[in-house]
């Protein structure tokens, strides 16, 4: 990963952000929003905006999902990211799963923050919403384009449905607060831990949330309400990506997700999704991690296993 510095590209290679031997994410700081309504510059129209994902990244994953979800792909074109993060960063160069850049011809993501603001200081990170009318980022905030796409474009021509209703909001924030602080981050303050005490008070927080949320799925089919929601959504980018890649390379390997009867049902009931099951790259996925975490894996090697089989019957009918 790297910075803008002075409005210069400055190489650096790290995607972790360490304070006192732990993880700490800087805010994103394009929070722009699009709306149907109102006063915005950001109108929601058709075919105006451009997302910028990585198959590999969990944040960027969200958007995907929910891209799908509410029929969006015609009316928001993609570009993907190579799966390899080096020291410029996200590229696009040419591999398998990977889509080029065909708007502004960007080799490099930083190229479009440096486009949408020349004296950009963030670190450069996915998903990213930009604007083809004022040739600017909206949004690099991950939680935020998930609320954008599940209403903004319904007068559009989106799919019908609501993953954010007002009778759940409040559990829905608080099952998402504890989520994210404690397992959809809480693995990677534990995977860049540098110092024995931040690693064991994270790991132990992302078990002791395994078992908070396997307790809570023995006894219903989805974290809120009876309806997927995108409370769902956001556990379900770590919960695919926990065997394959946490579990051993962020050391979580007190237990595998396949030992949570519940949680492990559950993910395979949301990977046969059919809105949500092309959107999970594991070659993208493993091969990130993997290989641009030099400094957790300095040899680059990708393990052959775990062999997960997502598609076995989830037997969820039995559960709930």
């Amino acid at each position: 990963m790297g910075e803008l510095v002075g409005g210069q590209w400055q190489k650096s290679g790290m995607e972790r952000v360490l304070s006192d031997s732990e993880l700490r994410r800087p805010p994103s700081v394009f929070r722009n929003w699009i709306a149907a309504e109102g006063d915005t510059l950001f109108k929601a129209e058709p075919a105006r905006y451009h997302l910028y994902v990585s198959l590999a990244c969990p944040w960027a994953h969200r958007t995907l999902i929910m891209r799908n979800l509410k029929g969006l792909t015609g009316l928001i074109d993609v570009s993907v990211a190579h799966w390899l993060m080096g020291e410029d960063g996200w590229t696009f160069d040419p591999a398998p799963g990977v889509v080029p850049d065909a708007l502004n011809g960007a080799k490099f993501l930083h190229e479009i923050y440096a486009l949408s603001d020349p004296s950009c200081t963030s670190r450069v990170t996915v998903p990213v919403l930009w604007d083809k009318v004022y040739r600017r980022i909206v949004s690099n905030e991950s939680s935020d384009i998930l609320r954008m796409f599940n209403v903004a474009f319904d007068d559009c021509g989106a799919t019908v449905g609501d993953y954010y209703p007002a009778e759940h909001r409040d559990e829905i924030d608080a099952v998402n607060d504890r989520v994210y602080a404690t397992l959809n981050n809480g693995v990677y303050r534990a995977g860049f831990a540098t110092m024995q005490a931040a690693y064991e008070m994270a790991v132990g927080e992302v078990f002791a949330t395994l078992d908070w949320l396997e307790q809570r799925l023995r006894r219903q089919r989805y974290l809120v309400g009876q309806m997927l929601t995108e409370a769902d959504i956001r556990l379900f980018t770590t919960l695919v990506r926990f065997d394959p890649v946490y579990h051993g390379h962020f050391k979580c390997n007190k237990r595998a997700l396949v030992d949570y009867p519940a949680l492990w049902a559950y993910t395979r009931d949301l990977f046969s999704h059919p809105a949500i099951r092309p959107t999970v790259d594991f070659q993208h996925i493993k091969h990130h991690y993997y290989a641009s975490h030099t400094w957790l894996n300095p040899s680059g090697i990708v393990p052959t296993g775990p062999d997960c089989d997502f598609d076995f019957p989830s037997g969820r009918e039995a559960l709930v």
